[in-house]
């Protein structure tokens, strides 16, 4: 039990140490990991803004920034706490096969099941507007919760950085509030691009189970696969078209 609190306050420990901080910001490699993880969670979650966005249409606008702005707050604890722990618990080989299974599921959901099962928008918006300000926060919690837990267990198959990890999750939440328009009209212009980021959570889910039991791959091998898949993408969508 001392062994595990020791692990944890150590875990939170390199979130106040500016020399941890310092050593992430200025390696190349890390902002690249960092960008990585940005794009997989844009890809993961473009149209979560657009689904909070419909959560808190009810209110008055004023209330609605107020809403998400709360929304913002409670994914950034989130993100805190997750990681903080997680990058500890992820070390413990079981706990690593489980996040992988996870990892594995979801893209198996994709593919063989029919989708993630997302709620309907107009069914969404009428339990929506039943709802008081303060409910309507909690439920914006809520999702944002239920939204970052794929990208958080992802991005733990990814670096093992608590920094790197935490940088690259604020910029997601970030882009996500800011600019999810974007990645939903590459979205819509890219289609393929929904199948390659469920690939890309496959070939995680595969590192993470493979290091659980001792097989490691090295970074310049994983961040080459990734970055050829997800550039290949708009290749095979301009050849289609082509073809087309």
């Amino acid at each position: 039990m001392n062994e595990f609190i020791t692990g944890i306050v150590g875990n939170y420990s390199q979130f106040l140490n500016y020399h941890v901080f310092l050593s992430v910001v200025t390696n190349p490699l890390n902002w690249a990991i960092i960008g990585s993880l940005v794009v997989l969670e844009g890809l993961l979650s473009a149209d979560n803004a657009l689904v909070l966005a419909i959560m808190v249409k009810h209110l008055p606008k004023q209330q609605q920034r107020k809403a998400l702005f709360y929304g913002i707050l409670g994914a950034y604890l989130f993100r805190f706490i997750a990681i903080g722990l997680g990058t500890y618990l992820i070390q413990i080989w079981w706990i690593k096969v489980v996040g992988a299974l996870y990892l594995l599921w979801l893209p198996f959901q994709y593919f063989f099941m029919g989708g993630s099962g997302s709620e309907d928008e107009e069914e969404l918006e009428k339990k929506a507007a039943s709802m008081g300000f303060w409910r309507t926060v909690l439920a914006v919690e809520l999702m944002d919760i239920a939204f970052s837990m794929d990208s958080v267990l992802a991005a733990f198959g990814v670096s093992d950085q608590v920094w790197v990890l935490y940088l690259g999750g604020i910029i997601g939440v970030m882009m996500m509030r800011g600019v999810a328009q974007i990645f939903l009209v590459l979205i819509e212009r890219y289609p393929e691009l929904e199948t390659t980021a469920y690939i890309l959570i496959t070939i995680i889910g595969a590192k993470m189970m493979g290091s659980a039991f001792g097989f490691n791959v090295s970074h310049t091998v994983f961040f080459g696969t990734l970055i050829t898949i997800f550039m290949g993408t708009f290749v095979l969508h301009h050849l289609r078209g082509r073809q087309n």
